[in-house]
């Protein structure tokens, strides 16, 4: 009945060590220490108070899940200025003040989606800039620069200094440690990327391993696989499907990741193979151009992708009429 009651709540049990907890207790104190000093020096009385709660719920992201999405500094930058940015101009053109409110937030949820900086606390911010009284209006769009801005700085560079010396956490997660059985494998090489048999013990003794907290469970992480193996399993682009103008990915992962455009084809070449130009559009090598037969490119490929809102997915054959 418990096991019931947890997985309709979404309760997760985590896997995270007494010395992680206190150390993320510890860098949110000091984030909000410094940035209460930095507030009341530009804000005084109910305002500031305002502006450092939202900056509170930074700190919990920041220092309880650096390695998140939401935690990076592009979605703490860009989702505070955003969202003050939108939160100052509805309270100027908007004389309502359920109504500036509503529209600020709502206005900068679909920035941040739009410009991939989601950070749920920029909500907050837009919010305090049209309820925040006075003193926060007649600032106008120096709330941007101070507080805001000054704030934020000061919580990335309190979160960047106190992650950097613990060696499980890194802080951006473009800092993060690459493991050296995949960085050091050379692009031509003929290594297959194969993926045993995982199971659900197999997860949660991986998840057990990761000393700070990660943003997933057990069943997305089981999902994710048995989606990306019944892909990996389907059968390998044969060169008589390559077609010119075409995208191609390798299907490596990390900096090995490449994806490849057929310009044109060549003349058959002294064996009397038919022989291809490409260039390389995206990942390892990016602009790079190069001349193939088409037995080494089909080699090369795993399959064909497509470029959509900024991605790159796969190509399904398998539901074309």
């Amino acid at each position: 009945m418990r096991d019931k009651i947890f997985k309709y709540l979404g309760v997760e049990l985590y896997h995270v060590s007494h010395t992680e907890k206190l150390v993320s207790a510890l860098g949110a104190f000091l984030g909000i220490l410094l940035i209460f000093y930095t507030s009341n020096y530009f804000i005084s009385g109910t305002a500031s108070h305002l502006i450092v709660a939202s900056m509170g719920a930074s700190a919990v992201l920041l220092f309880a899940v650096p390695h998140g999405r939401l935690s990076q500094p592009w979605s703490l930058i860009g989702g505070h200025l955003i969202s003050a940015l939108i939160g100052v101009s509805c309270a100027m053109l908007i004389p309502d003040t359920v109504i500036a409110a509503s529209v600020a937030v709502g206005l900068s949820v679909g920035a941040m989606y739009y410009l991939h900086c989601i950070h749920p606390p920029g909500g907050a911010t837009a919010l305090s800039a049209v309820v925040g009284g006075a003193e926060i209006h007649q600032m106008g769009y120096q709330f941007l620069l101070t507080p805001v801005l000054i704030n934020v700085l000061v919580i990335l560079c309190v979160a960047v200094f106190f992650n950097y010396f613990l060696k499980w956490r890194r802080y951006p997660t473009s800092q993060a440690i690459k493991p050296t059985e995949i960085s050091s494998r050379s692009e031509d090489s003929s290594t297959e990327y194969t993926y045993g048999s995982i199971t659900h013990e197999d997860f949660v003794y991986a998840l057990s391993e990761f000393e700070s907290y990660i943003d997933i469970s057990e069943n997305d992480l089981l999902s994710i696989y048995e989606l990306v193996t019944k892909r990996h399993s389907r059968t390998a682009i044969n060169y008589q499907e390559l077609v010119p103008g075409h995208f191609y990915s390798n299907g490596a992962h990390g900096d090995l990741w490449s994806v490849r455009a057929i310009v044109d084809w060549t003349e058959a070449n002294e064996s009397g193979e038919e022989e291809l130009i490409y260039k390389t559009v995206a990942g390892a090598n990016r602009r790079s151009t190069g001349v193939m037969t088409k037995n080494e490119f089909s080699r090369w490929a795993k399959h064909e992708v497509v470029r959509d809102e900024g991605n790159w997915h796969r190509v399904d054959k398998t539901t074309d009429s």
